[in-house]
């Protein structure tokens, strides 16, 4: 071995062993604070969001930030890629010498949900690469749309919160009807309560138009004159600054409630929507 290959091998030693003690401290952060640090798992990713269909998007360059999950070697790594044993001691070592030659290593194989990625072939790779700090990696990637909103913040337990939109999405197609929403809820269980909202106002909209109405039409009509109406109010009103963690969507239910609330109480007069948010706003403790 010449002079230069035995400095890569011991560059290479000294990386991993960096690596391994920063996965050690991450251990015992994780610990300590509760924070999960685990890759995401693609198989429940691709169960809880409900993913059916695919498409091949080619060899391009991903971010490796953006790289959040494994299909296989999830247990290997931490959410950061840092290995979480000195089983991969050896082909880690390899990769980092071959990162740092003239010739770097072969793309890996990753799939595209939303707006992360999760390995399929290049898990090492992953690892070295954030590790010498490389911002981008080769890939071929292969794309599972939907309209759940999947980021590298997401961690494995905000997953059960998207499962309830992923069903909500696929029961009513807004995704599709009005691209542009987002009415992620962080109580799932309220899912329920905006689909009863729809089958209400489809049920008064054929009443009022004298025909039957299609589901479709009773979704967007639904999202364009009884949920967006309220947004609007909660945004004017910064309503969603008093309650950190939680989402327009779910300010929306409790309105909604808040709403039949009044109406009881003044003897079956339903409330504006704008009298409903100030009213609404009164109640919160100061």
């Amino acid at each position: 071995m010449d002079s230069e290959s035995t400095l890569a091998v011991s560059e290479a030693s000294r990386n991993f062993n960096k690596a391994r003690q920063q996965a050690f401290w991450q251990e015992i952060w994780s610990l300590l604070t509760r924070k999960n640090i685990d890759l995401l798992r693609f198989e429940e990713v691709k169960q809880r969001l409900r993913l059916r269909d695919e498409r091949y998007l080619g060899l391009q360059e991903i971010p490796v930030e953006k790289i959040v999950g494994s299909v296989g070697r999830y247990k290997d790594f931490t959410r950061s890629f840092l290995p979480r044993t000195n089983s991969v001691r050896s082909r880690w070592q390899r990769l980092d010498a071959m990162a740092r030659g003239a010739e770097g290593f072969p793309p890996i194989e990753a799939y595209k949900v939303g707006d992360v990625y999760f390995v399929v072939d290049g898990n090492h790779r992953v690892s070295v690469a954030r590790q010498l700090g490389m911002a981008t990696l080769e890939a071929f990637v292969t794309e599972f749309p939907t309209g759940v909103p999947i980021d590298e913040r997401t961690t494995p337990d905000d997953l059960v919160l998207k499962e309830g939109y992923a069903d909500f999405l696929r029961q009513t197609n807004l995704n599709v009807l009005r691209p542009e929403s987002n009415v992620m809820l962080t109580e799932p269980d309220r899912y329920r309560q905006i689909l009863e909202h729809i089958k209400v106002h489809r049920y008064f909209l054929g009443i009022n138009n004298n025909r039957p109405i299609s589901w479709d039409e009773a979704v967007a009509g639904w999202y364009d004159n009884v949920y967006m109406p309220l947004i609007e109010l909660i945004r004017k009103y910064d309503v969603l600054e008093h309650f950190p963690g939680r989402t327009e969507a779910d300010l929306y239910a409790w309105l909604i409630k808040h709403q039949e609330a009044l109406r009881l109480h003044h003897g079956g007069d339903y409330a504006t929507p704008e009298e409903t948010v100030e009213d609404f706003l009164t109640k919160l403790d100061p």
